[in-house]
Parts: C-alpha cells; structure tokens; sequence
C-alpha cells in the first residue's frame, strides 16, 4: 500500500477521553426507532481533517481551537444531535436495534504528535495507521459502552509534552511550532449516513466560527421508512444476499451478540494501491462512453470493467455485478424532510456477463450502471425495505463482486473551523477488498482507491490504463 510514513503510538500523546453530555437530553429517554436501511449498516465510520495554519497566523493561534469545538459540541451541538450522546440497544421483543437517548456521552480527546503535518506527505494517500488520528473506545465492547460519536484534536508539534494524564475537565494544549492539526471523528454508519454525517460536521464547524447552527431544521424521525404490514416484494433484489452468506461488514443482522463491531484492519493478503484520475482522464472516460453520463457513473463503469477483467477473467460466462448506494432522499413519495438525518441510501446494482464487459462498447457498461441508477425508484425502495424486513439481508458484496463508496461527493474538503478550510478531509480506510472507495483529490478528480490479491492486483494495473 502507498504511504508516505507509518505512524506509531509512541508518535501520538493521548490525554484522558472527557465525556461529554447534551444539556437538553429528553426527559424521561427517549428511544428512537431505527429503519431496516439503518439496520443494514451498523459500523462505525471514521472521519479525519487536516487543517494546516494560515500564513497571517502564529502556531499558539490555533490553540484555542480544541477548546472551542470541544465547547461548541457540548453546549450546541447536542443540543439538536442529543441523540448522538446515545446509544445502541437490542430489543429481544422486537429483535431488532434501536436508539436510547440516555446521554451515554461523546467522548473529546486532546492528543499530541511530534510531527509535522509535513511530514505526512501527501495527504490524501490512504495510510492505514492514520487510524490513530482517530479516537477508537474499544474493540467489540457491549453496545451499552460504545459511543456514537467521539472526537479526537491532534496538533502537530515538535516536541511532544509527556506530562501525567491530566484532569478530565481540564483540557491543555501544548505551545507548538507548526501548528497545523487534524480532527479525527468516528460515528455510526447505522445513525447518519454520509450526507447526514456532513451535515453535521459543518453545522460544528459553522458553530466554531461563531455563525451558529447552520441547519436549523433536523429531523430523526424514521418511521415514514418502516415496512410495509404485510410486506410487499414485488423484485428480486439480487443486490441483497440474505444470511449466513455474509460479507465482512457487520450489520445488525449479522451481528446481534450486541457487541460494537469494530473497525476492520488491513489485510496481509491483499494489495492495496489508489489510482488518481484527473479531470481530463474523466472527460476521456465521458467521451469514450458516447453516452450522456456522470463522472461518477463514468468512473465506475471503467472500475467495474477493469476489475472484471482482473477477477473474473477466466469465467467469461460468469456474471460480475458492482454496487452503489444511491440517495433516495428526492425519489420516494413523499419525499424525505430536508434535515433527514437517518440512512437515506440503498444498495443499486449493475450486472452483465463477464464477457459482455470484456467485449463490448464502453458505453454498454455506463448504460448497465445508469440503469441501476434509474432502477430506484418509489415503489423499489420500498419494496427494499420489505425484503430486508423478512430476510434481514446485506449488500452482496461477495463472490468476487463490490461496492464502490464515493466519498468524494460529500463536501467533506470545505470544513472550516475558523482557521482556514480543512487541506484534506476523508474516510481512514480500511483494509477490504469488497469495497471501492473514490476520494477527492482536491482539484476536481478522483482517486480510486481498491485492494487486491497480488495477481488481481497486478492484472487490474494493466486494465485500468486502457482507455
């Protein structure tokens, strides 16, 4: 895998988690139901920004920043977000996970490095041990001890302070050179998805620079998305794949032993490399396809058929499928609520023969994916919703097939805590070769960032070039 350094624990000073607590959390708890779309996705999603100073600032400017969003989440934020101080629950009645609203708390960690922010490198490199720029409360603890939400502030300095834990309501921040610094936050894919998750991080962000909130309008509630009594599947969604076959990310119906999932490592058995496709490369891709298309659309038709080439090579008569998620926020009726917060995505799919993906035009591949796209409509989410109510199902990302994740629309670059935007804001990756994630890279492409069996990966090299 591609990275500039590896960083350590002994690079990375960690004061003692304080937890904070809404100050207008409902009153007796509130517990809040979560749709099967939630369900289908309960992991925890890690989220790091880097901020580097401005030129008309000094390193001890930046300072006041960690207790100024530390403030900002504990007296507003969660105010609105109270159910982010929550927890999971199982609920034996109903079999199915819920939202207690019972301040729990979001844990607030102050951390210290002796490096740079140069000395990253390239920021937008995946680098597997940028999961300790990430506060992480356990691995596979009880749900009732798992936070949704946790923050972690890291400086960049050039002398780390080795002090004794500090006091947990006392937050000190050493004097600093560079004065750069990342924001690292983990949440829950099962209560925000992307779109929501962003939401969030910028009314934060609006907070800190003392414009308030910026959505002033937020709705949790998700029953407009419960199943149908009876149920009503009225299409085969094979883009679901019902239990035990299961891929490796947890989901409430795959893991009600009601312990937290916890973050997936990378794995020694594959390679994973990130492939940069600029704006120009795009517009290539757009105009080999000859079809009106997206550049996401684009980009993962030429992903999809490369990958094809590389893992399903020798099984021209096989099938090879790609999934995606696709916003459903504007194609059920009536439409969601601006300032929905819950998942607002399902699972769409492309599928072809391998040796139609091989042999043919481009522009067949970009139509199988806008007609995955176009597939979703009303009465297909709901019928989704009905199927995994009766077959607590997941994406089927097994047997070879993928789904491809596009952070790169989520708006994460433009946070802005008052010091200037985030120079690089992303997902930590995880090491799974059933995902594809496309990032930003902060000049209006994409990379592709993948990981492979060696020899796939060696052969998908080849492929990924031919446009």
């Amino acid at each position: 895998m591609e990275s500039t350094i590896s960083l350590t624990n002994q690079e990375i000073v960690k004061e003692e988690p304080i937890k904070l607590l809404s100050p207008q959390n409902p009153t007796p708890e509130e517990t809040i139901f979560l749709s099967n779309i939630d369900q289908a996705v309960i992991f925890p999603v890690e989220t790091l920004f880097f901020f580097e100073i401005p030129p008309n600032k000094t390193p001890a400017s930046t300072l006041p920043v960690f207790d100024l969003v530390r403030k900002a989440v504990a007296e507003v934020l969660l105010v609105p977000y109270y159910f982010m101080a929550g927890r999971l629950q199982f609920n034996q009645e109903s079999n199915r996970l819920e939202l207690l609203c019972n301040n729990g708390g979001v844990l607030f960690v102050c951390a210290e490095s002796g490096l740079e922010l140069k000395d990253l490198g390239n920021l937008s490199l995946p680098n597997s041990t940028f999961h300790l720029l990430i506060h992480r409360p356990g691995l596979y603890k009880s749900l009732a001890d798992t936070p949704l939400f946790t923050i972690q502030a890291i400086p960049s300095t050039l002398e780390i302070s080795r002090k004794a834990h500090r006091k947990l309501n006392d937050i000190l921040v050493t004097r600093f050179k560079c004065g750069g610094f990342a924001l690292g936050i983990m949440t829950n894919h099962g209560v925000l998805d992307g779109k929501s998750a962003s939401e969030m991080f910028h009314n934060l962000a609006s907070i800190c620079r003392g414009e308030g909130l910026k959505s002033q309008i937020i709705h949790n509630n998700r029953t407009s998305l419960r199943a149908r009594n009876p149920p009503q599947i009225k299409f085969p969604h094979n883009e679901y794949v019902k239990l035990p076959k299961i891929p490796s990310l947890p989901t409430s119906f795959s893991s009600q032993n009601k312990t937290s999932p916890s973050p997936l490592i990378f794995s020694r058995k594959y390679y994973y490399k990130l492939f940069p496709f600029t704006q120009e490369t795009i517009c290539l891709l757009k105009e080999k396809a000859m079809v009106s298309c997206s550049s996401f659309e684009a980009i993962v038709a030429h992903t999809w058929k490369a990958r094809t080439k590389a893992v399903f090579g020798q099984n021209p008569d096989g099938f090879s499928t790609v999934l995606f998620a696709v916003d459903i926020r504007g194609k059920i009726s009536p439409n969601l609520p601006d300032g929905y917060v819950g998942n607002a995505v399902i699972t769409a799919f492309a599928t072809a023969k391998v040796k139609d993906l091989e042999e043919k035009p481009f522009g067949y591949v970009v139509e199988k994916v806008k007609e995955g796209r176009d597939r979703v409509t009303d009465e297909y989410v709901r019928s989704v919703i009905d199927w995994l109510e009766v077959h607590r199902g997941v994406p089927a990302t097994c047997d070879g097939n993928f789904y491809v994740s596009a952070w790169g629309k989520l708006g994460f670059g433009g946070l802005d805590f008052g010091l200037g935007k985030a120079v690089y804001g992303g997902p930590v990756v995880s090491g799974n070769d059933e995902f594809v994630l496309l990032l930003s890279d902060g000049s209006g492409g994409l990379n592709v960032w993948l990981g492979l069996e060696k020899e796939k990966m060696e052969r998908f090299m080849v492929h990924v070039l031919e446009i």
